[in-house]
């Protein structure tokens, strides 16, 4: 039997909803993680101190007994100043930029990114320290929407050099070379978008549960992305942008956009890591280069991965995770 044990792992970029929805999918996370960064679009979005300690506070009552920290966020306002951010500066893990209506829930967010007007609130998060995540696509061709994108995080990054800005859940090629022409610019990368292509989305029948934004790209994109999983690059983290959606939103006309992974996310990266030979390095991948990166010191949890196979359930709740149904190679032991 092979196995590996994770230390800490952590989730980059999750989505966690509310209501319901939250406490179907929380203890999910919670049970084999040490602690994620949590989105802030919700409906409302979350923009202000009490609105993000109200979020915690649910999130807290939907994991119950679990150990794990939720590292909390703020959708991104151009009017944030440095007044308004300083007091939040001990609660807040980062502040997530989305281009206008480019996501689920994204319609508040920014529609444009004139570096001037950006300039007071960047500028404060700057000096406080506070890292800049975002969603990086333009409202062009979709499968180029990403790669547009890059110019204006090199732009962003020169612009603001002591400003930590992470590139959220790439998916393409270009966006894995700019990591290493600015010393600020960092990535997550999802679990989907380092197993699929668009041709598994929508290459035969159309498959809504694997339909996410950014879309699955070519494959050649997925093969740089593996590179610098694989080889645990220092500025990659992972971030499984688990997006929770009913089965009725998935399975319709307007399909809602993401791929809930969550509960499997751990065991099917193990897989993957094995199968290329290089499971020694997946501790960075989902938790060191995290905690270094955002120098958190997360709840002491041991996660003991093994080579056994495990059946994922159709569905949880009335969400449909990937791989639903199927077996895959791997599964949890154990958490201590």
């Amino acid at each position: 039997m092979t196995e590996v044990i994770l230390h800490q792992p952590l989730d980059m970029h999750l989505h966690l909803r509310d209501g319901e929805m939250l406490r179907t999918v929380a203890p999910l996370s919670a049970h084999s993680f040490s602690g994620a960064l949590i989105m802030p679009n919700l409906v409302p979005p979350v923009t202000d101190g009490q609105m993000l300690r109200d979020y915690r506070q649910q999130i807290l009552e939907a994991i119950g007994d679990e150990t794990f920290e939720p590292y909390m966020t703020l959708f991104f306002k151009p009017e944030y100043d440095f007044d308004f951010l300083a007091p939040l500066a001990e609660e807040l893990t980062a502040v997530k930029l989305y281009p206008a209506g480019i996501t689920t829930n994204s319609e508040g967010g920014v529609s444009g990114f004139d570096v001037e007007e950006l300039r007071p609130a960047l500028s404060a998060m700057s000096e406080l320290g506070i890292p800049l995540c975002i969603h990086g696509e333009t409202g062009g061709f979709v499968m180029d929407r990403e790669k547009e994108f890059v110019p204006i995080y090199e732009e962003l990054a020169v612009a603001f050099p002591d400003l930590m800005i992470v590139m959220e859940h790439i998916t393409t090629a270009e966006s894995v070379e700019a990591l290493d022409r600015h010393p600020n610019l960092y990535a997550t990368i999802t679990l989907h978008h380092l197993l699929i292509t668009l041709d598994d989305v929508a290459g035969g029948m159309l498959r809504p549960h694997l339909f996410c934004k950014p879309i699955a790209k070519r494959p050649e994109d997925r093969e740089a992305l593996l590179r610098v999983a694989l080889e645990a690059h220092p500025k990659v983290m992972f971030g499984s942008d688990s997006a929770p959606h009913p089965r009725h939103a998935k399975e319709a006309p307007g399909c809602a956009a993401g791929v809930f992974t969550a509960p499997v996310a751990l065991p099917a990266l193990a897989e993957l890591f094995a199968r290329h030979g290089k499971l020694e390095n997946l501790q960075r991948f989902v938790g060191t280069n995290a905690q270094e990166n955002y120098e958190l010191d997360p709840p002491k949890k041991k996660v003991r991965l093994v080579d056994t196979p495990m059946k994922v359930p159709e569905k949880y709740g009335d969400v449909v995770p990937l791989f639903a149904g199927e077996e895959i190679g791997w599964s949890i032991a154990s958490v201590e």
